[in-house]
């Protein structure tokens, strides 16, 4: 069994060795998390960030005995591209998450083809306010350089993003380190959640997340998900 990380008492750590039992790990911990909002309410919401690494968790969720008619799956964040495009996060999730058993979930895409991305993060918000908060679960991962969603530290918009009077719940971001604008929800509409899980791999991010237990957000945005008590925080890694 991998070792623990050295992260805050109150993070909840779900280990694993191999990427496939932590995959289905997550699809497990997520499914009965929207099955009991199911049973308390009458609809329930998960939003997933995307990127190749959930493709596994997404592929393993898909099959989970679900009301799924009765969930709406939404993004943390996006790319400012066509929705067919490779680099779409809305493409990754009808592909991989909206098949099978879970073919009958609502879907909200953040990204409207054609439109600027200020625009685009105006349009977004308002799709966003269809789904009833607080959120039941978010699903996040983390990149070697500390961001999360597209909350990135060489990013404008992001520190707006990160404040958390921030009264906007998307914003658009333009990182210097990565490919096209994007959209991301703020920390605070992140934080207006029930539970958020954060899925990440490797020794590399091991190693990145520890340093963010003390770190500025404005270096490392993970830390701001770290430094929070106000939603638990479920932590899934693979060694």
């Amino acid at each position: 069994m991998a070792e623990a990380l050295k992260l805050p008492a109150a993070v909840h750590q779900h280990l694993s060795d191999d990427a496939a039992p932590g995959a289905d790990a997550l699809a497990d911990f997520i499914a009965e998390q929207l099955r009991i909002a199911l049973a308390a309410r009458a609809k329930a919401s998960l939003l997933v960030s995307g990127g190749r690494s959930p493709l596994a968790f997404f592929a393993s969720l898909s099959q989970r005995e679900l009301d799924w008619p009765r969930v709406t799956i939404s993004l943390a964040d996006e790319r400012c591209v066509p929705g067919d495009d490779d680099a779409s996060n809305a493409r990754l999730v009808r592909e991989h998450l909206l098949r099978g058993r879970a073919a009958t979930a609502r879907f909200v895409a953040l990204y409207v083809d054609g439109l600027a991305p200020e625009a685009a993060a105006r349009e977004a918000e308002a799709r966003l306010a269809t789904i009833a908060t607080p959120f039941d679960a978010v699903v996040l991962g983390m990149g070697d350089d500390g961001h999360t969603a597209s909350l990135f530290a060489d990013a404008d918009g992001s520190a707006a993003g990160l404040d958390p009077q921030q009264s906007r719940r998307v914003l658009a971001t333009y990182p210097r380190s990565a490919p096209h604008a994007r959209l991301s929800l703020s920390l605070r509409a992140l934080l207006d959640s029930r539970l958020l899980a954060l899925a990440i791999s490797g020794e590399r991010k091991r190693q990145v997340i520890e340093a963010a237990v003390d770190a500025a957000p404005a270096r490392l945005p993970i830390a701001a998900l770290l430094q929070q008590t106000q939603v638990p925080l479920h932590l899934f890694f693979n060694a």
